[in-house]
């Protein structure tokens, strides 16, 4: 398999090299030369198979002989290696719960399997690996529980200062030794920019041998389609394809469960679910493209005004709007709408959404009154006890720590403070 950049000026490369360069030297995204087909069988036997063996048949063909098969299988095998239920909440919504990993947040799949993809591929590298990556929540903590004291990689966080939860900042700022964090004074819409920009700075690759940990890097978004083939494995009503809802920030998740969708994985309609950052819901009515400076809500790891990934979603469509619009919807919901909507399915089914969740659960609902009888499900994406103001506010209640979190928690804050400022955060990468 090799990759094209979405910018069409960059050599074609493996996805050994996709994943090391992050992002291709025109600026642009990687994405597959060709989309494979899934294998029938998969879906056929679904059911009967471990999460494993299903993880390593989606993404056996996007890494073609870049990783041999046994180490690949070792791979997916460590990635996967947590549950991933979808629970029913009504009788026409189910929450596939994707926070049950060591961060607690969707992210852990993808850093992981980036991670391990990208271990194997140094292992014989004698230069330093910088991996740079710009968070608005949960990226952050799933690179660093990733990279965690791995030897010959440094890892640089980005996230904007008063826009992540406590649970999230500890997560990324209380691990140290080469895991370092930097508070940016601005949104992640900047702290993107810079990641970005550096990436294309002759004079930083002169210094660091850098490569992106962000939904950018193919090995981070490529394998966010193992969600949807272990949602669909629990799925009751196979010969009824479900309606999919996913929060939706920078775009990677649900491009990759397009990406499933294209490629044959029998799934409904999608909806990309977001806050008040309403470019894409705004796109799809005017087909006019504005980003927008990113404001601040309850949802923060979706607070993105210029999401990257989402240039690749118009790929998979052929670049043609209106096939585009057949299969995907999307809708602003506001943080009044995600209270309330928490504090209702709380109050009705006793079951806990985080504000992530609660606003992919509004546009579902909200979908489902103007189209009756479809049934569908949520991808919740983090644990609420990342967000437990909004929950507290909506239920009442105070959400238990999970044990994993105890030691976390206690440990300092470790963060050095930066401007949004290009030449600041250059400087500061060269020293």
């Amino acid at each position: 398999m090799h990759y094209y950049s979405l910018n069409h000026q960059s050599s074609n490369v493996t996805f050994k090299e996709a994943t090391i360069k992050g992002q291709a030297p025109d600026k642009g995204l990687y994405f597959p030369e060709s989309l494979p087909r899934i294998d029938a069988d998969l879906i056929r036997n679904i059911e009967s198979l471990p999460e494993a063996e299903i993880a390593f048949r989606v993404i056996r063909p996007y890494v073609g002989a870049a990783i041999p098969e046994a180490v690949l299988f070792d791979i997916v095998s460590q990635t996967v290696n947590f549950p991933f239920p979808l629970k029913p909440v009504t009788n026409s919504i189910a929450s596939l719960e994707l926070f049950h990993g060591p961060t607690l947040a969707f992210k852990d799949v993808g850093a992981r399997f980036m991670s391990r993809c990208l271990g194997y591929f140094l292992k014989d590298q004698q230069k330093e690996v910088t991996v740079l990556v710009a968070t608005s929540g949960d990226t952050g903590g799933a690179v660093a529980s990733g990279f965690y004291d791995v030897e010959g990689v440094q890892v640089v966080i980005l996230y904007p200062k008063g826009r992540v939860s406590p649970v999230q900042e500890k997560q990324l700022t209380a691990l140290g030794k080469n895991i370092t964090a930097l508070e940016v004074a601005g949104s992640f819409d900047d702290c993107q920019r810079l990641v970005k920009q550096a990436f294309t700075d002759d004079a930083i690759r002169a210094k660091r041998f850098l490569t992106s940990a962000n939904s950018i890097n193919v090995a981070r978004w490529l394998p966010q389609q193992f969600y949807y083939f272990f949602a669909y494995k629990q799925w009751q009503e196979k010969g009824i394809g479900p309606v999919v809802s996913v929060p939706s920030g920078n775009f990677g998740n649900i491009c990759a469960g397009l990406l499933a969708k294209v490629t044959g994985l029998p799934l409904g309609h999608f909806i990309a679910a977001c806050n008040a950052n309403d470019v894409v819901p705004g796109f799809l009515q005017t087909e006019n493209w504005q980003p927008k400076k990113a404001v601040a809500t309850l949802s923060n790891a979706m607070d993105v005004g210029d999401p990257s990934n989402f240039v690749r979603i118009m790929e998979l469509f052929g670049r043609q709007f209106l096939k585009l619009k057949e299969q995907v919807s999307a809708t602003s919901i506001s943080d009044a709408d995600t209270i309330a909507t928490i504090k209702a399915v709380f109050a009705e089914t006793g079951y806990t959404l985080d504000p992530h969740g609660a606003v992919a659960y509004r546009a579902l609902e909200n979908y489902q009154q103007t189209h009756p009888g479809t049934k569908g499900i949520i991808l919740e994406t983090a644990h609420p006890v990342k967000f437990p103001e909004a929950v507290k506010q909506a239920t009442g209640g105070d959400i238990e720590v999970p044990a994993s979190l105890g030691d976390l928690m206690q440990q300092p804050k470790q963060a050095v403070a930066m401007p949004p400022d290009y030449d600041a955060f250059k400087a500061w990468l060269t020293d």
